[in-house]
């Protein structure tokens, strides 16, 4: 109890620093306005078509620019100011976002078109993204950086809970072009809070080249096991946030219910991001053990019978996530020197999004040939694998590690 109350004294002690309150509130807020997005989208493919198939394509081609332009992105995002760098992608988002809504206001749109515009967003977030990672070093003291991480990590699940929510609630009450707009709102919001903040200066780097990431990754093989987790967690994630209107439908409820399957998994994030605390380097047993609970809590919600039932399961299966998730990324940051965090963070997008449109397609493939419940199940298969292979390690049963920053001892 006293390291839950120690730890949230921390949080908002952190929250309310001049430069990490504002980039977390308009973090917060652009990647709930996503869901708004994400939601919309998938809700207008899906009623105007029913292919659980042409929702994996969806996400694939958001997620594709992702895995093609990671690896000159995170390279970016080390030789240029980061801040600048997300201000002018968050703004062509704004841009995006809002000619989407007028298209679909005015009744233009159509599913390809929605996938169009899907994936010039995912362009956007493929080289946007490791700067927005890696910038969270560069706004709060040395000290504080394990607690920023697991905040940063905590943002994107409270708008996993709240963004999937309040979004079913404004396309039931006003419709698809609505949702969209407030996208585009959020997105603007992103960039006030970053003309607000004022970043630590970083050594800057000459562009480098995708070898040398792989470079990081080679000169030490933790990063390499963390990412193999990353990459796992992010297979399973995927019939969460790509096939929630057809799990749904398969309970017998409107698509508009995703936005509660969505939800569900991201308010178990947020219980454990308050769990947590400080504590963001784990043992490889208790990483195992949230590994199963995560891939545990989604095979058995694809095999429940209630809806009901299922939304709790997915609660559980988002608690294991975040805790394993926010750890291992953690460990990559803090792995790597401040100038190389771009590099290492645009490997994490590789691992944890640029998989999505692989897993997607054979998300929705399953999907449609053997059923979504099934679908669901078959690709918790890799998280669990991770956790056996945790669990056989040798040095599973060590005691935990303590998180130490780059260049300092750790016990």
């Amino acid at each position: 109890m006293s390291s839950q109350v120690t730890g949230s004294s921390s949080a908002w002690r952190m929250l309310r620093m001049r430069n990490f309150g504002p980039f977390f509130v308009g973090n917060a807020a652009s990647a709930s306005g996503t869901w708004f997005q994400n939601l919309a989208a998938s809700i207008f493919v899906y009623e105007l078509t029913h292919s659980a198939l042409l929702l994996g394509v969806l996400n694939a081609c958001q997620f594709g620019p992702v895995l093609l332009l990671s690896p000159w992105a995170g390279g970016i995002a080390d030789a240029f100011d980061r801040r600048l760098l997300l201000v002018y992608t968050q703004s062509a988002a704004v841009a995006i976002s809002a000619t989407l809504a007028v298209l679909v206001w005015t009744g233009a749109a159509t599913p390809w078109l929605v996938i169009g515009f899907g994936a010039a967003l995912g362009v956007v977030m493929a080289i946007s993204s490791p700067a927005q990672m890696a910038i969270v070093g560069s706004l709060v003291p040395r000290a504080d950086f394990p607690q920023a991480v697991a905040l940063n990590a905590m943002t994107f699940n409270v708008a996993r809970a709240i963004g999937p929510l309040a979004a079913a609630g404004v396309i039931a009450a006003f419709g698809i072009a609505p949702a969209f707009a407030v996208n585009a709102l959020t997105f603007l919001l992103f960039v006030g809070a970053l003309l607000m903040v004022s970043p630590t200066p970083v050594p800057r780097v000459p562009r480098s080249s995708f070898r040398d990431s792989i470079g990081l990754v080679r000169a030490d093989r933790r990063l390499a096991g963390y990412l193999a987790i990353v990459m796992a967690i992010g297979i399973t994630t995927d019939p969460i946030n790509t096939e929630a209107p057809a799990i749904v439908h398969a309970f017998g409820y409107s698509p508009v219910w995703a936005g509660a399957v969505v939800g569900c998994f991201g308010l178990g994030a947020i219980i454990a991001a308050v769990a947590m605390s400080d504590r963001v380097g784990p043992s490889r047993r208790q990483m195992a053990r949230n590994l199963l609970i995560f891939g545990g809590g989604i095979v058995l919600m694809a095999a429940s019978p209630w809806l009901p039932l299922a939304l709790a399961l997915v609660v559980l299966a988002g608690f294991g996530y975040l805790n394993v998730n926010a750890s291992a990324t953690a460990q990559l940051q803090l792995g790597v020197a401040e100038e190389q965090r771009g590099r290492i963070m645009a490997l994490w997008s590789i691992a944890f999004m640029g998989t999505r449109p692989f897993a997607s397609l054979v998300d929705g493939a399953l999907a449609s040939w053997a059923g979504v419940r099934v679908a669901t199940a078959v690709l918790a298969i890799p998280v669990l694998l991770a956790a056996a292979i945790l669990l056989r390690s040798p040095s599973a049963t060590r005691e935990p590690e303590t998180v130490g920053l780059p260049g300092e001892r750790t016990i």
